[in-house]
């Protein structure tokens, strides 16, 4: 059973970032803030959920969160800076749009850049152990598959409606056949050989 939060001492804030490893799009993250004594049946780590189960949860985390709030990153500031460097300036720019200031943050993962004058502890595969880094995980992977969703009917050829921008054989193949669209990170590279790869490891 996964805890509300990591700590109970401060106004906490658990963070996710959804998008890393995708060959298109923005990378999105979330901040959430969970009241006391909270508690969502099926609210876990957004990858061990359907869509359809992340899409009945997305808008009771909304309505019942003390504060959340959703940023993203670019695929133009992913090739700038790097996609870890993104995915750290989109929790950041998330955990400033907050209503409420919180006083700990607690980060899905390994690593972070530190935001300014708040402490935070990184945990790995925390969006598996803490309810506001999972509800957090959920917005960011809601948000950022709607966005891609929007995207698709511009840009049909590359499937973004059912692969959201992660890089399946077909978006691979479709890459190579057709090139790049303008939303393609352009220091994600895609070639013969890396297709070849993963076909035999799907």
């Amino acid at each position: 059973m996964l805890l509300r939060c990591f700590q109970e001492e401060f106004l906490e804030a658990g963070c996710d970032e959804a998008g890393r490893g995708c060959l298109a799009g923005p990378v999105f993250a979330a901040a959430v803030i969970l009241p006391e004594g909270f508690f969502l049946d099926g609210l876990n780590d957004s990858k061990q959920l359907s869509h359809a189960q992340r899409e009945l949860l997305r808008p009771v985390i909304e309505k019942e969160a003390l504060a959340w709030a959703v940023a993203s990153c670019d695929h133009e500031e992913i090739d700038k800076i790097n996609i870890l460097n993104a995915s750290f300036l989109a929790m950041h720019r998330a955990i400033e749009k907050l209503q409420c200031q919180p006083q700990y943050l607690v980060i899905d993962g390994n690593r972070f850049k530190a935001y300014p004058q708040i402490p935070h502890s990184c945990i790995v595969k925390g969006d598996g152990k803490y309810l506001n880094i999972a509800a957090a995980s959920i917005l960011a992977k809601t948000h950022r598959d709607e966005y891609m969703t929007n995207l698709h009917s511009d840009y049909p050829h590359y499937n973004w409606q059912q692969n959201k921008g992660y890089p399946t054989i077909s978006h691979r193949k479709a890459v190579i056949e057709i090139g790049l669209s303008p939303y393609h990170r352009k220091t994600f590279n895609v070639s013969d050989p890396q297709l070849n790869l993963f076909s035999k490891a799907v």
